[in-house]
């Protein structure tokens, strides 16, 4: 990122749940079943912001707006956001804490949050895409 580059604000949802996800016990998908959806491990908002080519989905407190983790996305689909295999509300970053470090998962749901993959999605519109695979 160069110096000067401004932070715009893509899109902002002001209620959602993060949960701790159980160890995948194969490599398929998360299931938002396996969770416990009853207990929250946190709430907030999330605000989706944009630097340069990267986005970040950032994890705040609703009446602070501390930060309370976020996620980088360089692209999109990536590792980054993943979508559960059992629900098309929930779905899974990798984020990281407000300095950077501690790399993780957590789910996190967002009420009215639109389908992750959808074509007319808010979410995903709003994300840098990865490029077409040549084939």
């Amino acid at each position: 990122m160069e110096e000067g580059e401004y932070e715009a604000v893509l899109c902002v949802k002001p209620a959602v749940l993060v949960y701790r996800l159980p160890p995948r016990a194969s490599n398929r998908g998360y299931r938002a079943a396996e969770w416990q959806l009853d207990q929250p491990a946190w709430s907030g908002r999330m605000r989706i912001t944009a630097k340069g080519k990267v986005a970040f989905i950032k994890l705040e407190d609703k009446t602070s707006g501390e930060l309370f983790a976020q996620a980088p996305v360089e692209q999109f689909p990536g590792v980054a956001v993943e979508s559960v295999t059992d629900s098309s509300r929930y779905f899974v970053i990798r984020i990281e804490d407000g300095n950077g470090t501690a790399p993780g998962e957590a789910a996190v749901w967002g009420k009215s949050l639109e389908v992750p993959h959808s074509r007319n999605s808010v979410f995903t519109s709003e994300l840098p895409r990865a490029p077409p695979r040549a084939e």
